[in-house]
């Protein structure tokens, strides 16, 4: 077993940051995060806290001698996985962290910069560079991988164009969790697997844009399957050990009120904050069980179906693998929350504890094993009298009736899912018995196939089936798009050629040379020109097309770095070699001839790229939209402060209307109840006066001169008179629910100074009633001033009394309620002596205390049980007496 390694990076400020003049809240001592609180006082409890990992890799300052490069967290964490995955274990790795703190460059890196790669390239890069130097005749290696994306609980391919719906995750009792379809495909070297991440990832852009999504609203998951074959040449066997490297960037996890996010945007954080706090449910519950350890466990609920990301995870996460987690932060004081919210994340899951084992000969058991599940489910169908055959579109149910024709069987869900199920084990069977040729040719064909799709749609792929990524041709003008996403961006090339380029939607009948799917694109959205190296924009009449921020309305030649917006979502950057080279050998010029800038000056285009240094970049383009399009972004945050404080205004008048109304309805209901009490009160005064003994009966109280002029009642008012005087007479001093409301705290102090000291006691109120057959106990009798009055009671007496259920000794006692409150006070004391002593003080001694132990009685030599009547005639007839 081994826990969860656990490492904390932090990364430097971004512009946003710098710009509002953040201060560095982070500060990282060999195993030590600590992070201070901007808010709290400096000295107080809040101010600082501090968190030790396995891993604080300090980020935030290239010029630091103990900044930690990409390299270095790749030795730490990187190398210690592969060495893991080559003994045969199950490996994951997975970034967690807000938008922007560094998840996704930690993960993937900038692959074009040497030494900037992140641990997924240079992971793969080192399991081939030690498969070439160990391979040989007795150790044969093999190598598939899998890319899947996980958005709003949908699950999704982004290696094989063919799935295009979302996939479905199923669950196979031998393999566990799986996403069924996803495609596997076979690689031979580094550069393979660095294609295909590329290509994944511009499926991915290419879904973002037109669902108006971004990576940091999804997760993304690649997978390698690694596989070693050892061939023993004295037994003449082979051996196969299997391991799965899973590496996971997860989605950002800011939360909604910090993001502004509303409408759509907030039902995708909902989902993102689905998974992830489902993730968090299922650290707490696997830390809690590993904290428990030598104690009595018990049965812990741990939500891993709850989400497709945790289902999927289940194994990685305190289960068959060895697991680490990145967690990114980000060190300006405005993320506090966040970051402080991702540091305790990452406390906990350090407490987990994978059982991870070696994968060996793996294969062969689950082939048998699913052999028989498939026989197993084919004989359940036939006792059925279904029979199941293949056909072309997969298996039918088929159904014989007395020899009839075989019909098709529709409605069975026994038999549906009996077939669904063996469908799943088939294409499980049939996966595993795939040759390595064959997983090798099924992969080439799906490239061919996801290169046509990307050429289709008009993104630019080039053919040295080496070099990916956006790569800048020398020649011919281009678009590169341009996302929220930096990790998003530049990842798509569009080639604008020589004559008409034609832009739309899919749904045109004309051929599309670009085709975008969103927001606003029309079937026929716009048309490039490139006539000798001038590329002109053509607007189609209906579509929105921007250029630089102004709306076309009429065609617009495009300059090097104009940026171009078509509908809502679709961004790009325009490129042209050619003006490109031009600008820069104009630049040398100006330097050397300083007359010509004038003159350049004037002829300045103002579709060029600004000149003051500012990067071209996604934000960019969308402010200069807005500032083109007559949106002052000051101006319309004041209009939307003046409008919120409008708004506040009506409100607040409608609430304080409405509160007056409200006052002055309640003041008149007083108002009228203070009128009525007052006229009920002259009356009970006058009543008042008179006493119970001033009357000799009922009916003197009738005839008293105070009622003589009102007293004009039937029979039935009489009586229901007697009735009201009789109740008034024993009940106007006597109030069980006083008695219980006014007891009611001491009794619960009692039992929570019980449970304190953990004594067997536990207090409760019971009603008991003065009968023939069960008397009240002779200490809980109350005092009679008049037996004379007491006697003539129409109804036995009843009085609240303390239940006292002593667990130690399986006795149950009885208090007054004044033994109840005598009592509680020797408790108090009891209490105070115990926090003030210890058990190993030589003082210490409960029975130094007032009375003995206040919580148990004595046993008394006899306890009453009840009163029964014994009559003779039953001794002298046997006749037995039951009571």
């Amino acid at each position: 077993m081994s826990s969860v390694k656990v490492a904390v990076r932090v990364r430097p400020f971004n512009n946003r940051e710098i710009s509002r003049e953040s201060k560095c809240i982070i500060e990282m001592s060999g195993y030590t995060t600590t992070i201070a609180n901007p808010k709290a006082p400096p000295g107080t409890k809040d101010a600082i806290k501090s968190f030790n990992y396995d891993y604080s890799y300090w980020s935030h300052d290239p010029t630091d001698d103990n900044f930690s490069s990409q390299i270095m967290v790749y030795k730490d964490i990187g190398e210690e996985m592969l060495e893991h995955s080559f003994e045969g274990y199950n490996v994951c790795i997975f970034a967690y962290g807000q938008t922007g703190a560094g998840k996704s460059y930690t993960m993937m890196g900038r692959q074009e910069e040497e030494g900037q790669e992140g641990i997924i390239p240079q992971i793969c890069k080192d399991l081939f560079k030690r498969i070439q130097k160990t391979t040989s005749d007795e150790l044969k290696y093999s190598v598939e991988v899998s890319y899947m994306e996980i958005y709003c609980e949908r699950v999704r391919d982004l290696l094989n164009p063919k799935n295009k719906g979302n996939l479905r995750v199923r669950e196979h009792p031998l393999l566990g969790p799986y996403v069924e379809d996803l495609s596997k495909l076979a690689v031979t070297s580094y550069e393979d697997i660095h294609d295909l991440i590329d290509e994944g990832n511009k499926a991915r852009t290419v879904a973002a844009t037109n669902m108006n999504e971004t990576s940091s609203r999804s997760h993304a998951v690649f997978t390698i399957f690694f596989t070693q074959q050892r061939f023993d040449k004295l037994t003449e066997l082979s051996t196969e050990k299997v391991s799965k490297i899973s590496l996971v960037d997860l989605a950002g996890s800011e939360r909604a009120d910090s993001t502004g996010a509303k409408g759509t945007r907030l039902k995708e954080g909902a989902n993102i904050n689905k998974s992830l706090t489902t993730l968090g449910k299922v650290i707490s519950a696997l830390a809690e069980i590993s904290a428990m350890k030598n104690k009595k466990k018990k049965e812990n609920f741990i939500p891993y179906r709850d989400s497709v990301l945790t289902w999927l995870l289940r194994e990685n996460l305190g289960g068959n693998s060895k697991t680490a987690m990145i967690a990114a932060i980000s060190p300006a004081d405005i993320n506090y929350d966040e970051t402080l919210s991702t540091l305790r994340y990452a406390d906990r899951a350090k407490q987990i504890v994978c059982k991870a084992i070696v994968n060996e000969d793996a294969n062969a058991k689950l082939i048998r094993e699913l052999k028989e599940e498939i026989q197993r489910l084919r004989d359940l169908l036939k006792a059925e009298g279904i029979e199941v055959q293949e056909g072309e579109e997969g298996l039918k149910v088929l159904k014989s009736d007395n020899g009839v024709c075989p019909q098709t069987v529709q409605g069975s869900t026994i038999a549906e899912e009996a077939v669904d199920q063996l469908q799943a084990s088939e294409k499980l069977i049939a996966e595993l018995n795939e040759t390595w040729e064959e997983k090798l040719k099924r992969t080439e064909v799906i490239r061919i196939q996801r290169e046509a799709v990307f050429a289709e749609m008009g993104v630019a792929v080039k053919e040295d089936g080496i070099t990916v990524g956006v790569f800048s041709p020398k020649k011919t003008p281009h678009l590169v798009n341009l996302n929220e996403d930096p990790s998003m961006s530049e990842c798509l090339l569009y080639y604008i050629k020589d004559g008409l380029t034609r832009v739309g939607s899919g749904s045109s009948n004309v051929t599309q040379d670009i085709q975008l799917i969103g927001s606003h694109i029309q079937a026929e959205h716009c048309v490039f020109e490139n006539k000798e190296g001038v590329v002109t924009l053509q607007p189609i009449q209906g579509a929105f097309s921007y250029v630089n921020g102004r709306q076309v309305l009429e065609p617009v030649v495009l300059k090097h770095g104009s940026r171009v917006i078509l509908g809502r979502n679709h961004v790009f950057r325009f490129n042209h070699p050619d003006q490109a080279r031009e600008r820069r050998e104009n630049k040398i010029n100006e330097i050397n001839a300083p007359e010509i800038k004038d003159e350049k000056i004037k002829e300045k285009s103002p579709a060029e790229t600004p000149n003051n240094g500012e990067t071209v970049d996604w934000n960019f383009a969308q402010i200069e939209l807005l500032e083109k399009q007559g949106v002052d972004l000051k101006q319309e945050m004041k209009q939307r402060l003046v409008a919120l404080e409008e708004q506040f205004r009506k409100e607040k008048e409608t609430a304080d209307q409405a509160f007056e109304e409200q006052r002055k309805n309640y003041e008149a209901r007083i108002d009228a109840l203070q009128k009525q009490v007052e006229e009920q009160s002259m009356t009970m005064s006058m009543y008042s006066s008179y006493t119970p003994e001033d009357f000799n009966n009922e009916e003197d109280i009738f005839v008293n001169p105070l009622f003589e002029a009102a007293c004009n009642w039937n029979e039935r008012e009489y009586q229901l008179a007697s009735w009201a005087y009789r109740k008034w007479k024993y009940h106007q001093f006597t109030s069980l629910r006083d008695d219980l409301w006014g007891n009611a705290i001491f009794l619960k102090e009692a039992n929570a100074i019980s449970v304190e000291l953990k004594k067997k006691v536990q207090f409760q109120f019971t009603l008991l009633t003065d009968t023939l057959y069960s008397p009240l106990p002779a200490d809980m009798v109350p005092v009679i001033e008049d037996e004379a009055e007491d006697e003539e009671r129409p109804f036995p007496r009843t009085i609240v009394a303390v239940e006292v259920l002593d667990t130690k000794n399986g006795a149950t006692h009885y208090w007054t309620l004044e033994k109840l409150r005598q009592r509680l006070e020797l408790m108090r004391e009891m209490y105070l002596n115990e926090a003030e002593l210890s058990p190993t003080s030589p003082d210490y001694n409960i029975e130094s205390l007032t009375g003995g132990d206040p919580f148990y009685d004595r046993f008394p030599w006899f306890r009453m049980v009840g009163r029964s009547f014994v009559y003779l005639s039953n001794l002298m007839y046997p006749v037995p007496l039951i009571h």
